[in-house]
């Protein structure tokens, strides 16, 4: 297999591509970055560009609903605007669909999310985890669902493999289990081995953008540190941007 690491990966040609880390409710960061991006654009005018979101929209942060409305409203508008699924997105789903009161919305972040489309659920008490649950499902639009629903879990541009979390290193890229890519994380994290792409994820959070031959971590723990981070890919120049408000 042929391997490629972070100094010599290029993005396609003709192609600017920005990716942005773990958003987790914070609408304010996401639309900071967006602004951001807007500005780099004008300075630099690429050819064409994209933007790939590393998924998390939702928990911990109080504008899950805002955040998922913006990706929305920004797909409709401009087809450059390009959306990955992440384990609390699909946590969400799940606790819709089941009501799963050890899941992963239950046990982080999920009320956050729940009082952003204006129902209040405690999570502590099994009554009000059934009619909220049933209240929620109420109150999310079933284009939100469509939305996340649909959402893939990996997209290659260039000599880069976007997912959530990471992937499976003794497993080519091609074959990679869906869940692995929303979930994995020691398996992942520790191996220094390079990989036929580099791959750009999020998922676990960083105090800072972490730089490796073989992979980028971009998730840099915006719900709480208020700094959300991106990395902008054209051709062989890479650098990073970061959103504080």
């Amino acid at each position: 297999m042929k391997t490629i690491d972070f100094k010599h990966a290029r993005g396609p040609d003709k192609l600017r591509v920005y990716a942005i880390g773990d958003v987790h409710g914070r609408l304010d960061l996401l639309q900071e970055m967006h602004r951001l991006i807007h500005i780099e654009n004008q300075k630099s005018p690429p050819f064409d560009w994209i933007v790939v979101h590393l998924g998390d929209y939702v928990d911990r942060g109080l504008q899950s609903r805002g955040v998922i409305d913006f990706l929305i409203d920004g797909q409709r508008k401009n087809h450059r605007i390009l959306a990955l699924t992440g384990n609390h997105d699909a946590g969400f789903l799940d606790f819709l669909n089941t009501g799963d009161t050890y899941g992963l919305f239950a046990r982080h972040g999920g009320r956050q999310t729940a009082l952003s489309y204006g129902v209040n659920i405690d999570f502590n008490n099994d009554q009000s985890i059934a009619s909220g649950r049933e209240a929620l499902k109420k109150a999310v639009p079933t284009a939100h669902i469509d939305f996340i629903r649909r959402l893939p879990r990996s997209m290659v541009f260039g000599d880069f493999f976007f997912c959530h979390a990471g992937i499976r290193p003794s497993v080519d890229l091609d074959r990679q289990d869906p869940e692995d890519l929303i979930w994995i994380r020691s398996e992942f994290l520790d191996d220094m081995r390079l990989q036929a792409k580099v791959i750009i994820h999020g998922h676990t959070p960083a105090t800072e953008v972490e730089v490796r031959p073989n992979r980028i971590n971009l998730d840099t723990g915006a719900y709480a540190s208020g700094r959300l981070s991106a990395i902008m890919i054209d051709g062989s120049n890479k650098s990073f941007l970061e959103a504080t408000v």
